[in-house]
């Protein structure tokens, strides 16, 4: 596996994330002068130059939004995935119902199709249809999040009964879905959540069908509080180096 960095939150450079793993290729750019659906698609766009051309990426990064990259490098690899959101939040809210204005909390509304004049349009990013992603353990929800969900065709799994969904897969990993007591510094914690050990055999069931073809890890915690050193040992031997 091919492991590459993405030092930011959305268009901030992080030059200091704290990683489980060493990188192989880093990815940094120099801004646009734009407004923020510009700078996230030049980032993202270079992402995606980097997953097109790597060997079973993992994408480190401390920001669920580079999924958009992701999938867009796969989707010009000609393989078009199932995802598996592994996530303690839903990303699936929208600038029409987010109380917050949090472009985070939207991650995974962008690659089914939300918004594709901000993002998937400006990527050549294709929509992933709703019933091909299987979201895990999501259970810090806003109610527009739970409406949307309620009527959405995606799938929803605990931790303990994730079923991979068939053919290719991009599995995402942000990894405060465990219980905020497992991993210190988390940003956003949530806690009654399942433990990083659990998490972590439900992440080996993915890999283990033999067809992730990419896969991001959220490095999702504040520097110098030991992240990273957490999940390291639960993460090492699933995500092996190239």
């Amino acid at each position: 596996m091919t492991r590459i960095l993405v030092p930011y939150h959305l268009d901030e450079h992080l030059p200091d994330l704290d990683v489980p793993f060493p990188a192989d290729e880093v990815v940094t750019v120099d801004m646009p002068d734009t407004d923020i659906w510009g700078r996230l698609s030049w980032l993202h766009g270079h992402v995606a130059e980097a997953v097109e051309r790597a060997d079973s990426p993992v994408v480190m990064t401390g920001d669920c939004t580079v999924a958009a990259g992701v999938l867009t490098g796969l989707q010009r690899r000609g393989i078009d995935p199932a995802i598996v959101w592994f996530d303690a939040h839903g990303d699936v809210q929208t600038l029409e119902t987010t109380a917050s204005g949090y472009i985070g909390g939207m991650a995974l509304r962008f690659l089914l199709g939300y918004g594709r004049s901000l993002v998937g349009d400006r990527l050549g990013m294709r929509p992933v249809p709703e019933d091909r992603v299987v979201l895990v353990d999501a259970r810090d929800l806003d109610p527009p999040e739970v409406e949307y969900l309620a009527g959405a065709a995606i799938q929803r799994q605990p931790v303990a009964e994730v079923a991979p969904p068939d053919g290719p897969i991009y599995l995402h990993i942000d990894l405060d879905v465990a219980d905020a007591g497992d991993i210190p510094g988390l940003r956003y914690p949530v806690t009654g959540g399942p433990g990083i050990t659990e998490v972590a055999a439900a992440i080996r069931k993915v890999v283990d069908t033999g067809r992730v073809a990419a896969v991001l890890v959220g490095c999702v915690w504040h520097p110098g509080h030991g992240g990273a050193e957490a999940v390291r040992p639960h993460l090492e031997a699933i995500l092996p180096p190239a």
